[in-house]
Formats: C-alpha cells, structure tokens, sequence
C-alpha cells in the first residue's frame, strides 16, 4: 500500500490552507503530517496540549520549514471553543481551502447498557461538535472549499457495542447532507473508515466487552481479517482531497475506505457464554490481554495472547 508520504498530489495541496480537528493521533494526525509534507499550511487542533505539541512539531519536520504546521488546542464539545478554533485559524492561515473532522467518540456498550451519559458523550463529539465546527467554518472558507468528516461503517451495518457510536455517526452523515443543501458553493464529504490499527479508538473500550463484540462481529461476517493502517488510510484520503481541491468543478460527497482483505467468519456460534478476558487492567501503556479462544479466529490487533 502507498505510504502517507508519497501518495499525495504535491501540486494540487502546495499552499492550501487546512484546518485538522482531532489531529493528535490516528488517523487526524497522519493525515496532517501527509498534507504538511506536500505543502499545505496545515493548523492541527486537539484537546491534549502535550499530544498536540508532538504532532505540531512532527508535522513542521515533515514539512522541512517552520511555521508550516501551527497548533490550537481546542475541546470540541465546546461551541465557544469551535467558533474561536476556527476564526484563530483562518488569522494563521487564511480562509479554509480543507477542513478535515476526525476527532470521534465511542462508547463500548450494549444498547440495554448504553446510560444517559453515555449517549450525551458520543453525540457531544461526533455530532453537536462536528456540526458547531463546520457552522464556524462555512462562512470562513475559500469558494469551492471541501469539508470532510470521518464516519464509520456501524453508521449503515449495526454492530455490538456500538449502537451508540453508529447512531451518532449516521445522524452526523445526515447533517452533512443537509450542509451540502444548504452551502452549494462548499463541498461535503462524509468518509466511511473501515476497520483500522493502530488508533486511540479501542483505548477506553472494557475487556469483555470487546471479547464479546469480536466474537459477535465474527459471527456476523463483520471483521476484516486484516486492518487499514492510519497511514495509509490519511494517504488516500489526502491524495483524493488534494485532487479534490484542484478539481472545484467536481463534488466530492461519499467515500468508503475498507480493508480489502477478507472478512473473517461467519464463524459458529459458540455453545456457552462468550469466553471472557483477564480482568486485571493492564499498566498504562500496556496492551490489553484476553484469555480464552475466540470463535471469529481473529484476535484485536492491540490484543496480545496469554
């Protein structure tokens, strides 16, 4: 697969402004190392000021210059925050040509154990913030500017565990439909990613949840049996919004980026309870690490065996 760093279109990214939220890690983060890389004036936001900092320098290195990648920390599950990350960007920069949202939210729950919390966080992050950015941005954008929010295949397929997540991720596609009809002159792009490693997606997921999830999605024929790298994942993506850019004639509204690899499974059910997880909480830093045999045949790429 094409690495990050050479799968963008140099000429059609040089000297575009690019605002990234959620650019500490992942798959954010790869994706502005890639466009500071080709040119672009990239500003990174996240909510961590040690991980941002990080990611800030790491793109201005990419970029071979200073002040090519500029930092604003920034929580947006704050609307006073969205509206002041966004106008402090365009003073950096210059009015938007890109804004991508890839700052997301995922409780690991069943439905019957999703709590009222549970669903005011999700939405907060990857609904209400998304949406308070992009009402920022729009009337902050150059003429034919994209913006692109990360979404999820659990917002078309339902998944265990994540009713919540894929809720969220659906109403999000729904309020870029509705952008899109009512700013013509803009561009929206909802980005449906596929099954990835490594991200900080899983960090906060509870370990028999997650055995549990693994084996019903195995059993649903609903697991790769390879993952997408963040990478490779912000390559593409980045390559296609870079042509995107150059191309302001033609919209760009939905894009599915999968593991081509094969689905594991369907595999048989298993006759007595899911088998269950070590319940000791690993050291910081430490991967999780299951016990028992999972009937999909695949483990979590960030799982290791006993």
């Amino acid at each position: 697969m094409t690495s990050g760093e050479d799968a963008v279109n140099e000429g059609a990214m040089q000297g575009k402004a690019v605002l990234v939220v959620g650019a500490s890690a992942g798959i954010g983060r790869a994706f502005a190392l890639a466009a500071a890389r080709v040119g672009a004036a990239v500003v990174l936001s996240a909510r961590r000021p040690d991980r941002l900092a990080e990611a800030v320098t790491t793109a201005g290195e990419a970029a071979g210059q200073p002040g090519r990648a500029e930092g604003i920390v920034a929580d947006a599950c704050d609307a006073g925050d969205c509206e002041r990350l966004v106008r402090e960007a365009v003073a950096l920069v210059g009015p938007l040509d890109l804004v991508l949202y890839s700052a997301g939210s995922a409780p690991l729950r069943a439905l019957v154990d999703t709590d009222a919390d549970d669903w005011h966080g999700v939405l907060a992050t990857n609904v209400v913030g998304a949406n308070q950015v992009i009402r920022a941005a729009v009337g902050r954008m150059a003429p034919g500017g994209v913006v692109a929010v990360l979404s999820s295949e659990a917002a078309h397929i339902p998944r265990y565990g994540l009713g919540a997540y894929g809720a969220s991720k659906a109403a999000m596609e729904a309020s870029i439909r509705g952008w899109r009809n009512e700013h013509p002159g803009l561009r929206f792009a909802s980005v449906v990613v596929g099954q990835t490693f490594p991200t900080e997606f899983g960090d906060g997921f509870e370990a028999d949840v997650l055995a549990a999830a693994f084996e019903h999605w195995g059993r649903h024929g609903l697991l790769q049996s390879e993952f997408m790298t963040p990478e490779g994942v912000a390559g593409v993506l980045a390559s296609t919004l870079a042509t995107a850019l150059a191309h302001p004639e033609v919209g760009v509204e939905d894009l599915v980026l999968r593991s081509p690899s094969a689905p594991v499974g369907p595999a048989p059910a298993p006759a007595g309870p899911v088998p269950g997880p070590a319940t000791e909480a690993p050291e910081a830093g430490e991967p999780r690490k299951l016990s028992g045999e999972f009937s999909s045949g695949v483990r979590p790429p960030w799982v290791e065996p006993d």
